[in-house]
């Protein structure tokens, strides 16, 4: 793999040590996948941030790293495990919330911007269109790619950290046009609405794995619904970038220079909507949480459950979780007293799926998103109905 005279220096240690580890990680990175040489990036989003999946040894790596580590370009956190301002009301242990809390604050130390959400983009993230990043989480590389047009490969967490400590990532992938063309088109025959875009991506994202779909909608889809279909594509699939005809920005690419046989073509019925809408639903009980946000929730987003709860009174639990940018601005206008007002809470910096949620009393969690649906029974060990928020939301 060639590396610039820069890179050779940093590659021997005489940037430090933190720097050199992190230069072994991206060229043995880029030796896996034949990557010639590294590209300078723009900002980073790191995963491995809750202290509920990466564990002491997580931590113990992060401080040891935060010694002699800083990071050279923009970037931000995933979600933690708990709020980080209000986690003793929530119910989370003060143990957990004590490892956790070390955990931000090593990364913090390495000049991360303890945002801790799974939406950069919502939360002063935001790279343009065609420049080159390094991100972890894989809704948010599904929106990068595809919703913004820049290039990024599915990193994991310790090379997307050791991207942003360099700057540079290896060059391979959909960080080249010819990784970003689509291999499967999908013709939507249903109007989609809510809960269906996730059914849609879980379905896709099944079919596709980690190929490329380029959708044909009946209509178009708005910023949320996109989040919401790249969520459940990434989830079910391995899905890092899609185009929707008339949508997105690189669409009007992803077919140029295919032959016939290099597409394959399904079509989606409302009939194949049901289904997923079904399976996804793991019981019929009554939820005793609904978890919203899962990717984090947009000042939209919040408004609208707020406009559903005004002068209401909630009889299950309500979690709204988004970040602590969305939920400073959520405050501003009133949204978050509509929510307490009605019982529901917003919750910042973590989710229902990296959250010891299971450690609650809760038993079955209420979502909207097909993502958590998929996750929450294997990580939580708890049941799942998954709705439209409308029909979620239990008000009197």
């Amino acid at each position: 793999m060639y590396l610039t005279r820069e890179e050779e220096k940093m590659y021997q240690g005489e940037y430090g040590p933190a720097v050199e580890k992190s230069m072994e990680i991206l060229v043995a990175l880029g030796d896996i996948y034949e990557a010639e040489k590294l590209v300078e990036i723009t900002s980073a989003q790191i995963s491995g941030v809750s202290y509920k999946t990466i564990g002491d040894a997580g931590l113990e790596f992060l401080e040891d790293l935060a010694q002699t580590a800083q990071v050279q370009v923009p970037s931000t956190l995933n979600p933690a495990g708990v709020d980080l301002d209000h986690w003793q009301e929530l119910g989370f242990s003060e143990e957990f919330t004590k490892r956790q809390l070390r955990i931000v604050a090593a990364y913090q130390k390495m000049g991360i911007a303890t945002t801790c959400t799974c939406t950069p983009y919502l939360a002063s993230n935001l790279p343009t269109l065609g420049s080159h990043i390094a991100w972890s989480e894989s809704s948010a590389v599904c929106f990068a790619n595809s919703v913004i047009g820049a290039r990024t490969n599915r990193e994991g967490g310790p090379g997307a950290l050791s991207a942003a400590i360099c700057g540079r990532t290896p060059l391979y992938g959909y960080h080249f046009e010819s990784g970003r063309k689509a291999n499967l088109v999908v013709e939507v025959k249903v109007r989609l609405k809510g809960a269906d875009y996730g059914a849609l991506g879980y379905l896709v994202g099944q079919e596709v794995g980690g190929g490329v779909p380029y959708f044909q909608m009946v209509n178009k889809p708005d910023p949320n619904n996109l989040k919401s279909l790249g969520a459940a594509l990434a989830s079910s699939g391995a899905v890092a970038l899609y185009h929707v005809q008339d949508s997105t920005p690189e669409y009007h690419l992803a077919l140029r220079g295919l032959e016939v046989g290099d597409v394959e073509l399904i079509t989606v019925e409302e009939a194949d909507i049901r289904v997923v809408r079904e399976k996804l639903s793991s019981t019929s009980k009554k939820p005793d949480l609904i978890c919203l946000g899962c990717p984090h929730s947009s000042i939209d987003e919040v408004g609208h459950v707020a406009e559903l709860l005004k002068g209401k009174t909630l009889e299950n639990d309500l979690w709204v979780c988004t970040s602590i940018l969305v939920k400073a601005a959520a405050d501003r206008m009133g949204y978050t007293k509509v929510i307490e007002d009605a019982g529901g809470k917003i919750v910042a910096d973590t989710c229902m799926v990296v959250a010891p949620i299971e450690e609650l009393d809760y038993k079955v969690i209420g979502v909207d998103s097909a993502k958590a649906a998929n996750y929450v029974p294997s990580m939580c060990g708890l049941e799942v109905v998954y709705d439209d928020v409308e029909n979620l939301l239990d008000l009197k």
